[in-house]
């Protein structure tokens, strides 16, 4: 294979060489260190490339005289003038550091030269911001992702990437991808993908993020993930508050002056910036960024992240970004990863004529043989050569994948993954691979097998889940099963209950799900209380939270998006609903004073349910205002807005059909959002309203049923009342409303508390209230301290309820749980 390999890449080497109008070299700095993604450009022309990470670059031009510019952050611009025929040229750039003219103004008692550029700059802003308004340029995208390091098992399993590479120094991810880039205002924004490329997936679909991260706004905001307030530029307009300013030296370029000034902290713990910028004095334009994060600038997810940006005059006072790279880095668990992100600009064109409709709901649009371009139509367009590691990448992985097709090497690694493991089964379930990766099959973990409640004893309960795909071209099309077998040893009941969906839908994703077997159910539908929780509150504390009952269960459900926002769903259900009662008082920690309540809501009835019969339909819509959409060839994606979600529910029994005992209409809508305050923090809020229609008969599982909470443990935020008890508030009336509020502060406060900024915590706060009438409501309000450990949030919660009621009490919550 070796040998193979470089036979190819001296193949490659000869013709590449014999290309006609060929220019090829290399940038490095004076020590002959190779400058990454230095950026190439000729003078008089929009064409413009960038060097590899090895600082190699080819640049093909028609037979003529250039002047050909090279620029590196930090470096001297240099020019060198070249004649291309048909010969291939070549073309080295040595770059000097760039030599700077320091300020001849003594800072003994006066502020530094450089807080008067900056303060410029500020004055400016709102011009910048407006210059980034109306654009398009063709944006070729390079992302990679490496690993230094990992362990050689995680979680007790072996860590293999199935390459048969036993190297530690690894590509996780290699990607290309050529876009047209357009943008109008701040949110109209439009990419589409003319060519992608995923290494080691013929198939797949490469990043496509050519956002230009502006220094001029106030926030700039990479990735929510990295930190959802965004991080202060040093050119907002609050920048003298957060940063101190050092004016390193002057130079002129072009006949004019360019100043680097380098950035400073005030207090590290802000979600601030460190690094240098470099301005164009005359034009007060960026000429270039090199900043950097740390985790304790409130960065998360990754523990560094370096920011760095090149701007080219495109037209007299107009400067653009040409090149801009993320360079993020992380230690997690044993696994040492960095990589690269790189976008190269070029094609510019300022405020160009839009067609009426150009900026539609697809923010992001593949082009049907996007990922289907020939090796020789990358050679020809990619702007930035690969390097040797990269070309070696490519090859294994696409020699891996032609392997991975061949049903005898799936079936050989399907043995390896398909090996029982003890570990594996106790704490996360096996999974079954066959059918050249298109069927799976997985049984949960023994740990979720096992429970107990009093009304069924100890419960053995295995699920199995398949999932069959009909092809791997980014289409949707698959069906899914899930077989529950659920045994209660204290009152021998076995209950097994199956679904079967069909996912498909070559645009908007639609779906059509069939369930039908016997099933043990809560009281409340929506299961507020887990196996888990309530097997503890049980042998531990001798509390039976959940209250269940039997029924044979018939349900389909579809489903269907839409576009615009809309989604629909449609249902009918059949129970055959029995009662369980406790059949067992086994505990661990016997109390004296206390005993297993009865297996239905006493705070409701003073019985258990008799025999019934219940047959309804759902009838369910979902709106998001100003949904946008990825557009594949094959499907369609959602992405969301920033707008609200609407949301708008009816359910109907079905009269007398299949012996049905229940007669009621009931209805519900609400609105939900979460909004990103950037600095402020997050603010999220959920409000609902609905009831009765029709309340001739309706059984107590049918009752509107709040989420309410009997442990220390907190319920889900934003969807559950923390002190109020589990049934307390149930009933049939016409008309109810709940809301609820949370403020979570990201943040804003805490970092600025010597001590504890270190500790990244998080203030929040909130609300929570149901209302049915003056004498049934409930209200409670907390504060408490998110992000303890990156896992815990803690919550003090006080309560209200008619006649005087007050509770209080603490509540934990741990993210996964």
């Amino acid at each position: 294979m070796i040998v193979r390999l470089l036979l190819l890449l001296f193949i490659g080497l000869i013709f590449s060489e014999a290309s006609a109008g060929l220019v090829k070299g290399r940038v490095m700095d004076a020590d002959g260190h190779p400058l990454a993604f230095a950026s190439i450009s000729v003078q008089g022309s929009k064409q413009g490339i960038s060097a590899n990470a090895e600082g190699f670059f080819e640049l093909s031009l028609s037979p003529g005289k250039y002047k050909i510019i090279c620029q590196y952050v930090g470096f001297a611009k240099q020019e060198q003038t070249i004649t291309v025929g048909v010969e291939s040229v070549r073309l080295d750039f040595v770059l000097q550091k760039q030599a700077l003219m320091l300020p001849d103004v003594v800072i003994s008692n006066k502020e530094d030269p450089a807080y008067r550029l900056i303060r410029e700059m500020i004055q400016q802003q709102q011009t910048n911001q407006q210059r980034l308004q109306e654009f398009s340029c063709m944006v070729y995208s390079k992302g990679q992702l490496r690993l230094r390091d990992f362990p050689t098992r995680f979680l007790s399993q072996k860590v293999d990437f199935e390459d048969g590479d036993t190297s530690k120094k690894k590509f996780l991810y290699l990607s290309e991808t050529i876009s047209r880039y357009a943008q109008r205002g701040e949110k109209e924004k439009k990419v589409e993908v003319l060519s992608s490329k995923v290494s080691g997936d013929s198939d797949g679909f490469g990043l496509a993020v050519p956002d230009q991260y502006s220094f001029y706004d106030n926030i700039v905001l990479p990735g929510t993930r990295l930190n959802p307030r965004g991080f202060i530029s040093p050119l907002s307009s609050s920048a003298f508050y957060y940063y101190r300013f050092k004016l390193i030296g002057s130079f002129i370029e072009n006949n004019k002056v360019l100043s680097r000034i380098q950035v400073i902290p005030k207090r590290k713990s802000e979600p601030v910036f460190a690094g240098e910028i470099t301005i164009v004095q005359e034009d007060w334009q960026l000429h270039s960024v090199d900043l950097n994060l740390v985790r304790a600038q409130q960065l998360e997810f990754v523990d560094t992240l370096k920011v760095v940006q090149l701007y080219n005059e495109e037209e007299k006072g107009e400067w653009r970004l040409v090149s801009q790279v993320l360079y993020p880095a992380a230690k997690k668990f044993g696994f040492d990863a960095y990589g690269s992100f790189l976008n190269v600009y070029s094609d510019y064109v300022l405020k160009p004529s839009w067609t009426k409709k150009y900026f539609d709901r697809f923010l992001l649009r593949y082009a049907d043989s996007a990922n289907r371009r020939s090796v020789e139509y990358w050679d020809q367009v990619r702007p930035v050569p690969l390097t040797a590691e990269e070309l070696v990448d490519y090859y294994k992985k696409d020699s891996l994948e032609q392997r991975r097709r061949d049903p005898a090497y799936l079936d050989s690694l399907n043995r390896v993954r398909n090996k029982f493991s003890i570990p594996r089964l106790l704490l996360t379930g096996q999974t079954i691979y066959t059918k050249r990766d298109k069927f799976d099959l997985s049984v949960n973990s023994i740990i979720d097998q096992l429970s107990f409640n009093p009304a069924e004893g100890l419960v053995f309960q295995p699920q199995l889940r398949w999932q069959y795909k009909w092809d791997s071209t980014g289409t949707r099309k698959q069906l899914n099963g899930n077989l529950v077998l659920r045994t209660g040893f204290g009152n021998q009941h076995f209950n097994p209950y199956s679904t079967f969906s069909y996912v498909f839908g070559t645009q908007f994703r639609s779906s059509i799900t069939l369930g039908v077997g016997h099933q043990v159910l809560q009281f409340n539908g929506q299961s507020p209380i887990t196996d888990k929780g309530n097997t503890f509150s049980s042998l531990l504390y001798e509390s039976n939270r959940i209250k269940s009952y039997e029924a044979r269960v018939f349900r389909i459900t579809y489903s269907k998006g839409l576009g615009a926002g809309l989604s629909l769903q449609w249902g009918i259900r059949f129970e055959d609903r029995t009662a369980i009662d406790n059949q067992t008082d086994y505990t661990w920690i016997n109390k004296p004073n206390r005993a297993y309540t009865p297996n239905y809501p006493d705070e409701l009835v003073n019985q258990n349910i008799a025999r019934h019969q219940v047959a309804d339909m759902t009838v369910a819509l979902r709106w998001q205002p100003g949904t946008r959409y990825i557009k594949l060839p094959e499907r369609i994606i959602n992405i969301g807005s920033d707008k609200p979600v609407l949301s708008f529910q009816i359910t109907q029994t079905l009269g007398a059909w299949a012996g049905n005992d229940a007669r009621y209409t009931k209805w519900r809508m609400g609105i939900t959002d979460n909004i990103n305050l950037k600095l402020k923090g997050v603010f999220r809020y959920r409000f609902a309203m609905g009831g009765f229609l029709n309340n001739q008969a309706v059984p107590l599982a049918d009752y509107i049923h709040f989420n309410g909470n009997a442990s220390q443990l907190a319920n889900e935020y934003l969807n559950s009342f923390q002190l109020l008890s589990l049934y307390r508030l149930s009933h049939v009336e016409r008309f109810y409303s709940l809301g609820h509020l949370e403020y979570n502060f990201k943040g804003l406060l805490t970092n600025k508390i010597p001590g504890v900024n270190k500790l990244k915590p998080y203030l929040v706060m909130g609300l929570n209230a149901c209302y049915i009438s003056t004498t049934r409501n409930h209200w409670e309000w907390f504060v408490g301290v998110d992000n303890l450990l990156k896992q815990i949030r803690v919550d003090y919660v006080m309560g209200y309820q008619p006649s005087g009621i007050h509770l209080t009490g603490f509540r934990i919550g741990v993210k996964g749980f």
